[in-house]
């Protein structure tokens, strides 16, 4: 019985992250909030996470592995929120990952111009909140939670077979 819990809340943590991600075009795409460049790599963990729970759905054998490949994944994807949260809130500057606009290889004046009509997306700029908090911090929360839930799943796996 245990065994088709687990099965039950990878299922879910899978279901979340395609959520997450459809979540995240919606916003950029039909909404018309462009995400910075740490917005952007905030989504690999989900895609990942999707990634590995459909290769282990197909392949039970590495279910052990695949929780600690989660909690691992997710961990990193609420370091990675919580140094965005920082440079929201002023505590960490921002670095060259909120940076990472094409080279500057502009050689025509009608190129320059073009450059400077474009509007860089800050990472310390809040385009879009959800009860009055950052996609950011959400994000923390949400992959701390996932994080902890397989980690749970992995100590207990053993008892649940």
């Amino acid at each position: 019985m245990s065994q088709v819990k687990n099965k039950i809340i990878i299922n879910l943590i899978l279901a979340f992250s395609i959520f997450a991600i459809l979540a995240a075009y919606f916003i950029q795409y039909v909404l018309g909030h462009q995400p910075c460049n740490l917005c952007l790599i905030e989504r690999v963990p989900y895609i990942f996470s999707i990634t590995i729970i459909l290769i282990c759905l197909f392949n039970q054998k590495f279910e052990k592995i695949t929780l600690v490949v989660l909690s691992l994944t997710f961990f990193i994807g609420a370091s990675l929120s919580f140094y965005h949260f920082g440079i929201e809130q002023g505590f960490f500057k921002e670095s060259l990952v909120c940076d990472l606009n094409e080279s500057n290889n502009a050689l025509t004046k009608e190129d320059l111009l073009k450059q400077l009509k474009e509007v860089p997306i800050s990472c310390k700029d809040v385009t879009f909140k959800i009860f009055s908090l950052s996609l950011a911090t959400i994000n923390i929360i949400i992959s701390l939670i996932i994080s902890a839930i397989t980690i749970k799943l992995f100590l207990n796996y053993e008892k649940n077979k």
